[in-house]
């Protein structure tokens, strides 16, 4: 290896080094201020305290918006990534006209601000009686997560070796025993990627909820939202460091047993 080679590699893993740092450490100083035992935002510099920790147990509508986000998160998730598998089946493997109208629809929420989705949202549920409901937050989070769902699970169908499928139709298996003992488990890694992504989307959403979710059925963004406009404390940075440690136990539990480049990359 030249000069010019291990130097311009060094570099590289410099770079590399300073972006990582960069990214994370928003990550750490919320993590140091949870710990702070003081009754505002700063540095535990008088020592580590769990005060805060506590008063989450002490705060049930902050559980209760943290079951409220992750029901939500998991029921869009799993119905977006229901109606993605039909759809990307359809758009992959079949020419049609208004393929790429349909294609274009599915991927539309991604262009449109969330904002915009919020206000359409909120007068649509209205007109309709089901503003406020949780049916009309489920609703809306799979237009919002679907194209991510979609993305994902087309990435995997567009990879698939259909020799396969013909093999097991020619040995005389029908449609639905080809699809499910042949087709899905090839698509798994990408209907699982875009499950978590789909997820993960949910769990985060602030921005569309905040119009349409109601008192009885506050996200856990929404509650933190609302709560630090009233007041500032390490509460929020307290909930946030569970949230994060919750989320990077995920994570290694999924990479052990799965892999996370396989379900990041859609591919098996």
């Amino acid at each position: 290896m030249s000069v010019d080679s291990r130097r311009n590699g060094r570099l590289a893993l410099a770079f590399h080094t300073l972006f990582v740092i960069f990214l994370m450490a928003p990550l750490v100083v919320v993590i140091l201020v949870a710990f702070t035992p003081k009754g505002y935002l700063s540095y535990p510099t008088a020592g580590f305290s769990l005060r805060w920790f506590r008063e989450i147990l002490e705060r049930p509508d902050f559980i209760d918006a943290f079951y409220h986000s992750l029901n939500l998160g998991i029921v869009a998730a799993t119905l977006a990534t229901l109606l993605s598998i039909p759809a990307a089946l359809a758009l992959a493997r079949f020419r049609f006209a208004g393929r790429e109208f349909l294609n274009g629809l599915f991927l539309s929420p991604l262009m449109i601000p969330h904002i915009v989705l919020g206000v359409a949202f909120l007068r649509f549920f209205s007109e309709i009686g089901i503003g406020g409901t949780f049916a009309s937050l489920v609703f809306a989070h799979v237009i919002i997560v679907m194209p991510y769902t979609l993305r994902l699970v087309l990435a995997a169908v567009m990879g698939l070796d259909r020799e396969t499928e013909r093999a097991a139709v020619s040995l005389g298996a029908n449609p639905l025993t080809s699809f499910r003992r042949i087709t899905l488990p090839q698509m798994l890694p990408g209907v699982a990627g875009g499950w978590m992504l789909a997820f993960i989307t949910s769990f985060d959403e602030l921005t569309m909820t905040v119009f349409v979710a109601s008192p009885s059925n506050t996200t856990l963004p929404v509650k933190m939202y609302n709560y630090i406009e009233q007041t500032i404390d390490p509460l929020l940075a307290s909930v946030s460091t569970v949230i994060i440690v919750l989320t990077v136990a995920f994570m290694l539990v999924l990479d052990r047993f799965y892999g996370l480049d396989r379900v990041l990359s859609g591919k098996g």
